[in-house]
């Protein structure tokens, strides 16, 4: 067992697909008997989160990675004019599945979702409420996917408030927090030079925003983690090969940490918690 005497928290960060790295780091942790005791998620973090809060079960969180058909799934997504391409009903429905019905109350490990008001421009955390309406909220890409009224509030994208929750999940009492940066690492890696068109430079400008907001909100985390991922569209939702390749990534560089986590979580000594006292 590791020496844990601290409440962990586990903050998943938005990316999209490149979130199936999420999956690979819960595998290590799992392994190496490290129990998240709070689990906050943005965007595709709040999916991937929920899901492994509902269930407890990476293996399960894992096979449905792997066996769901992500492009037919876009597919097939209801088509509608609004704020956004997709109105997000069948995604709801896909999400609601997924977790098994589960409700926030039901959840094994306690869980917030973050989701951005467009309106107001602030984050909003769910810890209570319809689960799968939270998560929706926290997945809409805006102009893709539909924005989610909330009583005087337009949700959207938790990305663009909170594209990491460390805040979140300090809020729940993490005393010891790991972060999952999936944005801030395509710029410490090779990634294909924009090209001189909208598309290209839009993402790059996004990438550029959201990784130094990242880094603002991964202020006082104890273990961040920055996958490598400038190789990877956000959007680019494949072949089993490629989701099975994230989850491998993410397994990697949870194991690669492993020495700094046991290193950082181990319990002070009474000298030691003087010394920090004492600010020495």
């Amino acid at each position: 067992m590791h020496p844990k005497n601290k409440k962990i928290g586990l903050a998943l960060g938005s990316g999209a697909a490149r979130g199936f790295v999420h999956i690979g780091i819960i595998k290590v942790l799992e392994r190496n008997n490290i129990s998240i005791d709070f689990i906050a998620g943005s965007s595709i973090g709040a999916l991937v989160g929920g899901i492994y809060a509902a269930t407890k079960d990476v293996a399960y969180l894992e096979k449905l990675a792997l066996n769901t058909d992500w492009p037919l799934l876009f597919k097939l997504l209801d088509p509608s004019f609004g704020s956004g391409f997709i109105a997000g009903n069948k995604v709801k429905d896909f999400i609601h599945n997924s977790l098994k019905g589960a409700a926030f109350e039901d959840l094994k490990i306690p869980f917030s979702v973050v989701a951005t008001d467009i309106v107001a421009g602030e984050s909003v955390i769910f810890r209570g409420g319809n689960l799968s309406e939270a998560i929706r909220a926290s997945i809409s890409i805006p102009f893709i996917f539909h924005t989610v009224p909330f009583k005087e509030k337009i949700l959207c994208d938790g990305a663009l408030s909170m594209p990491v929750p460390i805040p979140a999940v300090k809020q729940m009492g993490a005393e010891y927090t790991i972060a999952v940066d999936l944005d801030s690492g395509y710029f410490k890696q090779n990634h294909p030079k924009p090209k001189d068109n909208l598309v290209d430079m839009g993402n790059n400008v996004v990438m550029l925003l959201s990784s130094h907001l990242a880094k603002e909100n991964m202020r006082g985390a104890d273990l961040i983690l920055t996958p490598l991922l400038g190789d990877v569209d956000w959007k680019a939702f494949g072949s089993k090969k490629a989701t099975a390749d994230l989850i491998a990534r993410g397994e990697k560089i949870m194991e690669e940490a492993l020495p700094r986590y046991f290193e950082t979580i181990k319990p002070q000594t009474r000298r030691e918690r003087l010394k920090e006292f004492l600010g020495f």
